[in-house]
């Protein structure tokens, strides 16, 4: 009797258990909503996958950056529908990303996407893993961006001119900036974190020392005021620089550590555990200018 009661118990526990995770994972998945920037320009969050923006222009409407199910795209067109009859002309992708991109399969097919022609190359480049890319299957050819472009770009939505920047190597070697110059306002994609260090993808190309150099040639260029990313709130030129000038003392100090001779696991042991991970990366980037 005792053996059965003490199985039930367990039992319930695990259902119990069980149960509160599968709630938790429902609430760290917020619905799709649409944040106002400014006239006809929203912030899209919520959902599967990383935040992304939204343009309604005269005659259509630009999405940028495309969630990752199914069902958190069909929430974006439908929070779009709830504002505006006119039909998704254009997906930007800001870089190849599968939180930006992996929904691209699930818009309908004539919306033209868009994306920097190292972003589109880095869509066929192996996984982290080195696993073959899904996106060589031909089935999935629709939904690779079919209209690249290299420094600059221009897309016309009526009388609306909006811009497609690239400024060179950082998060990965595909990064796009869209930026809108009347409401002063650029979507940057994954080109700043908040709360947390940069991310670079060594494997796609990313480079943490051009990524300071990408950045400073978007500020001079761009007279933005509001920078959009892809997972944090919508921050100033103050906070973007800041964000700057913090990687660029890291770097200086793993510099230093590397003159020194001390080893890729005494320059991670100087970091948090958030921090190690760019700290491998800088570590890799110093060690391979020394060598050559």
């Amino acid at each position: 009797m005792r053996k059965k009661t003490e199985f039930a118990f367990i039992l319930v526990f695990s259902f119990l258990f069980l149960f509160s995770l599968f709630c938790a994972q429902e609430r760290e998945t917020e619905p799709v909503q649409l944040q106002k920037i400014s006239d006809n320009i929203y912030e899209i969050r919520g959902g599967r996958g990383a935040n992304g923006g939204l343009f309604v222009g005269k005659n259509g409407v630009m999405v940028i950056d495309a969630k990752m199910t199914q069902e958190s795209v069909d929430q974006t067109i439908q929070e779009i529908k709830k504002m505006t009859d006119k039909p998704i002309q254009y997906l930007i992708n800001t870089h190849s990303d599968g939180d930006h991109v992996q929904g691209n399969r699930f818009f309908p097919q004539r919306v033209t996407i868009v994306a920097h022609e190292n972003c589109r190359k880095e869509f066929f480049h192996p996984d982290r893993n080195g696993e073959p890319s899904e996106w060589n299957d031909p089935e999935l050819a629709p939904f690779i961006p079919s209209v690249t472009f290299q420094d600059k770009m221009a897309i016309y939505m009526g009388e609306k001119k909006v811009e497609l920047w690239y400024f060179g190597v950082g998060h990965t070697t595909g990064d796009s900036v869209v930026y809108f110059p009347e409401e002063k306002t650029a979507f940057i994609g994954d080109q700043f974190f908040a709360g947390r260090p940069q991310l670079i993808h060594s494997y796609k190309g990313g480079n943490s020392f051009e990524y300071v150099q990408t950045v400073h040639r978007m500020l001079e260029t761009l007279d933005a005021e509001t920078f959009c990313s892809g997972h944090s709130k919508p921050v100033d030129r103050r906070t973007l620089k800041k964000h700057v000038t913090q990687l660029k003392k890291m770097q200086s100090q793993i510099r230093s550590m590397v003159e020194k001779g001390q080893t890729l696991e005494e320059v991670k042991e100087a970091f948090d555990e958030k921090e190690q991970g760019l700290a491998g990366v800088i570590f890799s980037e110093i060690s391979s200018r020394n060598k050559n």
